[in-house]
C-alpha cells in the first residue's frame, strides 16, 4: 500500500485526511483550492481531489499522490465553477487506491453531490448494509463513501435536511465539506473530533480542517464550526442549522500534540503556544542532568524548545530530517530497509559528541522507531540518551481517523514505562502525565477524546476494528 507502509513502520500515529471548501464567485476556486490543500498536506499524503460546481454540474478530479502530483494546470483549467472542494487523504478505513481517493461524488434526489471526510465511522459496515438492503451498492472500500450515500439516501426535501436525518445515524467521526452545483457546505460531528472552521474571503468563505489553510489563501479566520453544525454557503450568503445536538464533546486530543500544524488555532488556542506549554510541563515533570536538549523533527521541535527554556538547557537541532522520504510510492530495498530510521533521520555528530542528551519527541508507539533512534544518537557520540515525550503513554487504539495499531502493537499496553525504558535502550524516559498535559493545552479534560490514553471512547467501539473490513 503506497507511501502509508514506510510512515506505519516508522511508528508514528498517523491522520486520516485534511477538507476544504470555498465559495467564491469571479474567483478562480480550484486553485485556490489547490493551494489551499497544499497547506493541509501534513494531514495526508496518499491521494488528493477537487471538486467544483458551476451552477448547473460537479465536476472532479482526483489523482494518486501528494497534492504537487495530484494536479497539473489542464486539470485545474478543467475545474470550472464558483464553488470548490478539496481533499487529502489518508487511509484508515480502506485502502489506498485511486477508487478510494476523495471527493467521493454520488447522485441523490437533490442532485449530485461531492463529499469531502475526515475522520471515521465505527459502524461502517452496518450502515452499509443498510444500504445494500435498500439497493444502494458501495464501489469503493471507504467509509467516506458510505457516509456520502447515507446522506444521499436520507429523506428530506433540501439536502441540509437530508444531512440532518443522516446524522444520528452516522457513529463516529465526520468534518465534512460538501460541493453540489450551487452550494457549499461544512459538517461537523456532534462530538466534534474533528476540527473545522470558517472564514471569510473579500468576495466569498472559505472552509478548512485547519485554520492555517486559511491563512495560506488570504482567508480571515472567522470561527471554528461548532459540533452538530451544518454551515451552507450559497448566493444568499451563509445559513446555520443545528443538524444534531451535541450532548458531550471529544475533539481528539492529538490535534494539541502532534497533527495539527503549529501555527494553526483551534478551541481560540495557537497549537504552537500549547505544543511549548507541554514541552516546559514535560521538563517540571522529568528533569533530566543533561547537557542539551533536541527534537525529534518537526513535530516536536515546537515542545523540545518548552523544555529547554523550562530547564535552562541549551536547545539545539541534533537531528536533521529528510522531508521527502516518506512521500513515495517506492519502496525501499531490504539493504535500505535494514537502515531503519536512517532512511528518515541523519544525526549531527558535531553537535553530539560527548553531550548528555534529551531528545524530545510526541509519542512512542511500537517503540520501532525509537530504539533505532537512540542507537544512532549513542553512534553519533551522544555520551547519554534521555528520552522525553510530550504526551501520556498510548495504550489504546484510536478508531475515530486515526491509524494508530492494534492494542498488541502498542508498545505500552504491553510494558510498563520502565520497561519501554530499557527496550528502547535509553538512559531514562519521561511521559508527560494526562494531567500535565491538560494543564499545558489550559483547556478542560470534558473538551476531548483521551481515549488513546484511558481507553474512555465517546461512542461503542468494535474493538480491533480492522481498517480492511470492508475491502471484502
Amino acid at each position: 500500500m503506497s507511501d502509508g507502509c514506510l510512515r506505519r513502520a516508522e511508528g508514528k500515529p498517523q491522520e486520516e485526511c485534511g477538507v476544504f471548501g470555498i465559495f467564491a464567485p469571479g474567483e478562480d476556486v480550484a486553485r485556490t483550492t489547490f493551494f489551499a490543500l497544499y497547506a493541509l498536506q501534513h494531514r495526508g499524503q496518499e491521494s488528493a481531489g477537487i471538486a467544483t460546481g458551476d451552477g448547473e454540474r460537479v465536476n472532479l478530479h482526483t489523482r494518486m499522490g501528494l497534492v504537487a502530483q495530484a494536479f497539473d494546470e489542464s486539470d485545474l483549467a478543467r475545474l470550472k465553477g464558483f464553488l470548490a472542494i478539496g481533499h487529502t487523504r489518508y487511509s484508515t478505513t480502506g485502502s489506498s487506491k485511486l477508487i478510494n481517493a476523495c471527493p467521493v461524488l454520488v447522485g441523490s434526489p437533490v442532485g449530485d453531490i461531492a463529499v469531502a471526510h475526515n475522520g471515521n465511522l465505527v459502524n461502517s459496515m452496518h450502515l452499509r448494509e443498510e444500504l445494500e438492503a435498500e439497493g444502494i451498492r458501495c464501489d469503493s472500500t471507504t467509509d467516506s463513501e458510505i457516509l456520502a450515500k447515507v446522506i444521499a439516501s436520507s429523506y428530506g426535501r433540501t439536502l441540509p435536511e437530508k444531512i440532518a436525518r443522516a446524522m444520528p445515524r452516522m457513529m463516529g467521526a465526520f468534518s465534512l465539506t460538501i460541493a453540489t452545483p450551487t452550494q457549499l457546505i461544512g459538517v461537523r460531528d456532534p462530538l466534534g473530533v474533528r476540527p473545522l472552521c470558517i472564514g471569510r474571503l473579500e468576495k466569498g468563505w472559505a472552509i478548512a480542517s485547519e485554520s492555517c489553510a486559511l491563512q495560506t489563501i488570504g482567508a480571515e479566520f472567522l470561527r471554528e464550526i461548532e459540533p452538530g453544525e451544518i454551515v451552507v454557503v450559497d448566493e444568499q450568503g451563509v445559513q446555520v442549522y443545528q443538524g444534531q445536538v451535541s450532548e458531550r464533546r471529544a475533539l481528539c486530543v492529538f490535534e494539541y500534540i502532534y497533527f495539527a500544524r503549529p501555527d494553526s488555532v483551534i478551541n481560540n488556542r495557537l497549537l504552537y503556544n500549547a505544543r511549548k506549554a507541554m514541552g516546559r510541563q514535560l521538563a517540571i515533570e522529568h528533569p533530566a542532568d543533561a547537557d542539551l536538549v533536541i527534537p525529534v523533527p518537526d513535530s516536536a521541535t515546537v515542545a523540545a524548545v518548552g523544555y529547554a527554556q523550562e530547564s535552562g538547557l541549551p536547545y539545539s537541532e541534533g537531528l536533521i530530517k529528510n522531508r521527502y522520504i516518506g512521500r513515495t510510492f517506492i519502496q525501499p530495498d531490504q539493504r535500505l530497509r535494514s537502515t531503519g530510521v536512517g532512511l528518515k533521520f541523519n544525526p549531527l555528530p558535531e553537535v553530539l559528541k560527548g553531550k548528555r542528551i534529551v531528545v524530545v519527541d510526541d509519542s512512542i508507539v511500537r517503540g520501532s522507531t525509537t530504539k533505532p533512534l537512540v542507537r544512532m544518537l549513542r553512534q553519533a557520540g551522544a555520551s547519554e540518551v534521555h528520552v522525553g515525550i510530550h504526551s501520556p503513554a498510548m495504550k489504546f487504539p484510536c478508531y475515530l481517523g486515526v491509524d494508530t495499531a492494534r492494542s498488541s502493537e502498542l508498545i505500552a499496553a504491553r510494558m510498563s514505562i520502565p520497561e519501554i525504558g530499557r527496550h528502547i535502550e535509553a538512559d531514562s524516559l519521561g511521559y508527560l502525565s494526562l494531567d500535565g498535559m491538560i494543564k499545558a493545552i489550559g483547556l478542560p479534560s470534558e473538551e476531548f477524546c483521551l481515549a488513546c490514553f484511558t481507553s474512555d471512547y465517546p461512542v461503542p467501539v468494535q474493538m480491533e476494528l480492522d481498517k480492511m473490513a470492508l475491502e471484502g
